[in-house]
């Protein structure tokens, strides 16, 4: 889904079923599939169609990827019927009447990009030399387990820390956000902030930084979500939500407890010069748990750094302290997958990523050893005949 989404924490479950029609060129009859549900793996034989040309609810990205998902019966259907079919599937993870709050977003962001003039135009297209550091784009160019953490720490089990930018497109990221800024003040244009959570800020999105996003989250963060976070779509991540966020004296000064909108989510300092707002992380959960107490190997708090890259679960639950003095900036990239989405939507066993449910899995197979211990015992127990 398109970065046009802004909501936090709240993930909508979807139907089972999906209805749509399929007509042959060699005839006008309608069949109609129901009950149609994406492939659990990939035909990666399957060269998907380019959705380029075509005017979309979703990035044409996103229907390419998921193309390869699409059952049998749909995969052979003309583009038009696949692109109704995926489409529905995208907008069943909507929140209730985002629908319409989408097409009118569409209209707002033509409005912003149409007015705006950029500060720093090459922070458009992400040239690799000039935004990250040489250690980042190593990693990323051998692609392997072995590269990756070679630059990762691994503080707290699924949160991983790395050098990630270069000071100079920090500046030039800072520079354009107060250009930004300073263009809304100016034209009394009223903006969408991030999130409900945040008063201030504003989506990298909405002023043109889309594509460049988009590539940052397919060529450098997906490889390697699809090596540590493949329990939760880190291989299918299609979509995003990027956005910046401004912590200290006249802005923002915490961030409470929650989770994101997310499969992956991706948080980069970018600086100024500030005290305190540590991200504070307590472990992952799902929906059903996302509640529950946090035990104490889940605690652990991080210190930002200007640069420095977390990435994370978007059901890890945090956090951020108090700013207490100085202005912090930092750039978020909510990663999504429509794919996990949907598959997750008829999951019914344990979800593996969770705390809560790990515990109650290996709760219940002590429970079944149990029993089968006990059963034993009375079968070497018991009188022969």
């Amino acid at each position: 889904m398109s970065s046009d989404q802004q909501e936090t924490t709240t993930t909508v479950d979807g139907s089972g079923t999906t209805t749509m029609r399929a007509t042959t060129a060699a005839t006008t009859t309608t069949t109609t599939f129901s009950s149609q549900r994406l492939r659990i793996n990939p035909n990666n034989e399957h060269r998907p169609e380019s959705y380029e040309d075509l005017k979309l609810d979703f990035p044409s990205a996103v229907y390419s990827s998921l193309e390869k998902y699409l059952p049998q019966q749909i995969l052979v259907s003309t583009r038009d019927d696949k692109v109704k079919f995926m489409t529905d599937i995208m907008l069943r993870h909507l929140p209730h009447g985002e629908r319409s709050r989408a097409q009118r977003h569409s209209v707002y962001r033509q409005k912003i990009i149409t007015n705006y003039q950029p500060l720093h135009k090459e922070l458009y297209t992400l040239a690799p030399m000039q935004c990250f550091v040489p250690s980042f784009i190593k990693a990323i160019n051998e692609s392997s387990e072995k590269s990756f953490r070679s630059i990762i720490s691994e503080p707290s089990p699924g949160v991983f820390v790395f050098d990630m930018l270069q000071p100079s497109f920090c500046e030039m990221m800072l520079a354009e956000v107060e250009n930004f800024e300073k263009w809304v003040g100016e034209t009394k244009f009223r903006i969408m902030r991030p999130n409900t959570m945040n008063k201030y800020g504003a989506v990298l999105d909405d002023f043109g930084l889309d594509s460049m996003l988009d590539k940052l989250m397919e060529s450098f963060i997906r490889p390697m979500t699809k090596v540590f976070f493949s329990d939760v779509g880190g291989a299918t991540l299609d979509s995003h939500h990027g956005f910046v966020v401004e912590y200290g004296k006249d802005r923002d000064l915490d961030l409470g407890f929650h989770v994101d909108d997310s499969e992956v989510t991706l948080n980069v300092c970018l600086g100024n010069q500030f005290v305190g707002g540590e991200l504070f992380f307590r472990g992952t959960r799902c929906e059903r748990h996302v509640n529950t107490t946090t035990k104490p190997d889940e605690i652990y708090d991080y210190s930002h750094v200007p640069g420095q890259a977390v990435l994370h679960r978007g059901r890890h639950r945090h956090g951020a302290r108090a700013t207490t003095s100085g202005h912090r900036v930092n750039m978020l990239l909510w990663c999504r997958s429509s794919v996990f989405r949907e598959l997750k939507s008829h999951q019914k066993e344990f979800s593996s990523w969770c705390g809560e449910c790990f515990c109650e899995k290996k709760e219940e197979k002590g429970r079944a050893l149990d029993a089968l211990r006990q059963k034993l015992v009375k079968a070497v127990s018991a009188p022969q005949a």
